[in-house]
């Protein structure tokens, strides 16, 4: 384990290339141990959502029927005129 001074500290280049290979530090005094800096836990990227297959669906509910929108729109709006 890789160990610095207080003093040292001021030099962060190899600090933080400790740190970024995973290597836990151990900061010292006069030779005595004051503390570990320990590099934060690499969290796992998140999974992308699974998306639910709309066109199966689709063709579930409506089958192969093919449905005109804007003719039904007009017809809703007409009704209600």
């Amino acid at each position: 384990m890789p160990s610095v001074n207080l003093r040292q500290l001021r030099d962060t280049r190899q600090l933080k290339a400790w740190l970024k290979a995973g290597k836990t530090v151990e900061v010292r005094e006069r030779n005595k141990v004051l503390g570990h800096l320990v590099p934060e836990a690499r969290k796992p990227k998140p999974q992308p959502a699974e998306w639910p297959d709309f066109e199966a669906r689709l063709k579930a509910i409506f089958g192969d029927r093919v449905i005109p929108a804007a003719a039904m729109l007009i017809e809703d709006r007409e009704d209600r005129i």
